[in-house]
């Protein structure tokens, strides 16, 4: 039994994913062999901005073993147009063509398709399609999209301002007035990308006889992808079978149906062959979603002790040249949330979204990245400017187990999370006392050492209702079914899209416990919108409580039903039989004894003796199961990062890194311990190191190799130490919480943090990501430590 009284959910079992993957037999786009198959490669644009003034495809289409060569005019007939409008206000709508026809918005913008009988020929061919242009300025930094006269990135937008939406809750200017002080921090995040192991990829196949596509794609949301391919196609839905086998990583970056996945699609359709392809690296970088680029301001009263009195927010994001996403979305998710564990009555915001001539935005791994960083950050930036420690500024802040459930000014509800809690764990874990005293000892020897704190409160599971409120389209609910074969295995399914989290594992958890069997009888059946129900895929942190919770609610279901068969079979009352360990017990003398009926025993019953089951019974063992999810589930968590820095060279090493997390009832250790590493490690590989740079005049694609968009190894990550301090939520299946964003966010804001601690003595502040050396000894070129500065 595990510690919550489970048998199957929280115990340690191995991924049962891992053999397959560890030992080279995973199913991926590129392992699938189609017959046949035609290639397809991409002519991509080499400006950022530019008109088309022809495209000449004359000497490719003669090449050996080239098939055909599409245009945006040639595939806008087969097409719908892109349209991202949801009615919002303040936000513009957006269309975009398959392919461009008048002109490119980004470098690696893609012009025209080659297909041919491999992807050398199909590559070779690319280079020999001509393209006119007349190239246009380019928009490259958020200063320039806002500029009175700046050129239109989308001619059919009245700006660059995609997106803008402003609140106000309480009284903030009345508490500014009144304030002690008022405490201002910038933060500034970089742009990044999700750089998955596997890149994009696709594989088309048509069959004209039956009229149906099956598209075979990595994805984290098959059924959500495959509306979107039918629309666009101007198919049905039965008409077109999305397949998403294993998935070599994700991150958000493989939600979106991209542009060149649907023309593949309508090459195949058009040539009647099967059309497959893989973007490489350098396309990865170039032309794949990206994410982050947020410049922030806070503005905070305070009073003399550093209670925060109101908080003023300003965020301005660059969201790229297209939107595939509502252009609200991510920033404001930051702005709904960013009071986080804190007690902030008076409270206000102003978030503009810009477009630019960049690679399109999307969520990455915790789209509310930044959340964390900035209000900690701020909390920080208060005790430096008041001359108190900052983890007293913390816990005077901080919402007390009493207050809880709390409704955020933004009308959030934060409920069954334990900040305070995980806060003092980590603190007692690092002894926070003894490390302030060998810091300062460190300091009189000439080594600078720093702490930084960060308290995470994790948005993982967004319900319909906060979509609504937030003028998002979307749902929430997902969707599962469970069934028990004639021979008593265990079939189940979910609308979730797999790509690498460890689902087979942790739902085969969830489905065992709710059902009473064990765990190895189940066989979890994930990415095949025939087989799967219709669900919302994979996205935020939503695996655990959408699915685990419905599958777990599902299998509760099929237990009662095999149930109500025992104790008919039996001849007792419903509540004299159990089912544990996929036995039937029947409870006399004032115990559990075996009541001799497997499962097995009572499948053969549903599925071959239907005569023998209870009156009002249809034969069979198949359930299925829809659940709509909280308006928001939270978890929670603590981290605190020891770094030293070189002030020399600028270089920062990590020495010590402890998080406490509360992520509710764990389906999966295994499966949580990783997502947590992971999580860790995307944030400080993120901070230390990644940026997509872009030349601010040309807007020219400045990191388009892995020898220029650097990635932390484990030479950089230090050893995590994880202290779990998990509580149930009363609202949710299981006491599920959910997790996997929340680590990004709170390594970004304890690395942060830490840095700025040790540069606390030389009088300066990092504002802006990477952290890179050269940036940091530009801040300490000419700076002397001041022992009285905190």
């Amino acid at each position: 039994m595990t510690d919550a009284g489970f048998r199957s959910i929280g115990r340690h079992e191995p991924r049962r994913e891992d053999a397959r993957l560890l030992t080279g037999r995973g199913r991926y786009i590129d392992d699938i062999v189609v017959p046949g198959a035609l290639h397809a490669c991409f002519v991509r644009s080499p400006h950022a901005h530019a008109r088309i003034a022809s495209i000449d495809a004359t000497a490719a289409r003669e090449m050996p073993g080239v098939v055909a060569v599409y245009t945006g005019r040639d595939i806008a007939p087969h097409t719908t147009r892109h349209r991202m409008a949801p009615t919002i206000d303040g936000l513009q709508p957006m269309e975009a063509d398959t392919l461009p026809i008048d002109k490119v918005r980004f470098q690696g913008d893609p012009v025209a398709c080659v297909i041919a009988t491999n992807r050398y020929l199909a590559e070779d061919a690319a280079e020999r399609v001509s393209v006119e242009y007349e190239v246009l300025p380019a928009v490259a930094t958020i200063a320039q999209a806002l500029a009175a006269n700046a050129p239109r990135v989308d001619d059919a937008m009245a700006s660059n301002l995609l997106s803008h939406q402003h609140a106000s809750h309480g009284e903030v200017e009345a508490a500014m007035r009144g304030a002690h002080r008022v405490v201002e921090s910038s933060f500034s995040m970089q742009r990044q990308t999700h750089l998955p192991i596997e890149t994009r990829g696709c594989i088309a196949s048509w069959d004209a006889g039956r009229q149906h596509l099956l598209f075979q794609v990595g994805t984290q949301v098959p059924h959500p992808y495959r509306t979107t391919l039918a629309g666009r196609l101007r198919l049905s839905e039965s008409q077109v079978t999305v397949v998403s086998p294993d998935v070599g990583g994700g991150f958000g970056q493989k939600i979106a149906l991209y542009r060149e996945e649907l023309t593949v699609a309508v090459a195949a359709m058009l040539l009647e062959r099967p059309v497959r392809w893989r973007e490489d690296r350098m396309e990865n970088l170039l032309a794949s979603s990206q994410a982050r680029e947020d410049q922030c301001r806070t503005r905070v009263a305070v009073d003399a002790q550093g209670r925060i009195l109101a908080l003023d927010l300003e965020i301005l994001e660059d969201f790229g040249a297209y939107s595939f996403y509502p252009g609200n979305y991510l920033a404001r998710v930051v702005a709904m949330i960013i009071t986080g564990p804190y007690r902030i009555a008076n409270y206000r915001y102003d978030v503009k979204v810009v477009v630019s001539n960049k690679v399109g935005n999307g969520p990455m791994r915790a789209p509310m990245a930044i959340t964390s960083w900035l209000m900690d950050g701020t909390i920080d930036n208060v005790a430096r400017e008041l001359g108190l420690d900052p983890v007293a500024v913390r816990r005077l802040n901080l919402l007390q187990a009493r207050d809880y459930p709390y409704t955020m000014a933004t009308g959030e509800v934060l409920a069954d999370i334990t900040p305070r809690e995980t806060l003092e764990g980590v603190l007692a874990a690092i002894d926070y006392d003894a490390f302030r005293q060998r810091q300062a000892q460190a300091r009189r020897r000439g080594e600078v050492l720093g702490l930084g704190i960060c308290t995470v409160v994790e948005s993982t599971t967004y319900g319909s209702k906060f979509y609504k409120a937030a003028g998002i389209p979307g749902s929430g609910h997902e969707a599962a079914w469970v069934r028990i074969e004639p021979s008593g295995v265990v079939n189940a399914s979910v609308g979730l899209g797999a790509t690498g989290q460890g689902y087979e594992t942790a739902l085969a958890q969830a489905v065992a416990e709710g059902l009473g069997v064990p765990s190895s009888c189940v066989k979890i059946h994930l990415g095949h919108t025939d087989v799967a129900p219709y669900g919302m895929g994979s996205r935020g942190a939503r695996g655990g409580t959408a699915g685990g919770g419905t599958l777990y609610l599902c299998a509760q279901d099929a237990r009662r039903a095999v149930l109500a068969i025992g104790a008919h079979r039996l001849q007792v009352p419903l509540d004299a039989v159990r089912m544990q360990d996929g036995r039937v017990q029947q409870h006399a003398d004032g115990a559990w004894q075996d009541a001799g009926l497997a499962l097995a025993d009572i499948a053969r019953i549903a599925y071959l003796d239907p005569l023998a089951l209870p009156p009002g019974v249809s034969p069979g063992l198949e359930f299925h199961k829809t659940y709509e999810p909280p308006p928001m589930t939270y978890s929670n968590s603590s981290h605190a990062c020891i770094v030293r820095l070189d002030v020399v060279t600028g270089g920062v090493r990590i020495e010590r890194y402890v998080a406490a997390e509360d992520c509710g009832t764990v389906l999966s250790p295994v499966v949580v311990e990783g997502q947590q590493h992971g999580a860790i490690a995307m944030g400080l590989s993120g901070s230390l190191m990644e940026h997509v740079a872009y030349d601010p005049q040309t807007g020219q694609n400045l990191s388009g190799s892995l020898a220029d968009y650097l990635v932390a190894t484990a030479h950089e990550i230090p050893r995590i130490e994880l202290i779990p301090m998990h509580t149930p939520n009363r609202s949710t299946p299981a006491g599920i919480k959910g997790m996997a964003e929340g680590g990004v966010m709170g390594a970004i804001g304890a690395l942060m943090n830490a840095v700025n601690d040790a540069l606390a003595p030389f009088g300066v502040r990092a504002e802006s990501q990477p952290i890179s050396p050269i940036y940091l000894r530009s801040l300490l070129r000419g700076k002397q430590a001041t022992e009285n500065k905190q």
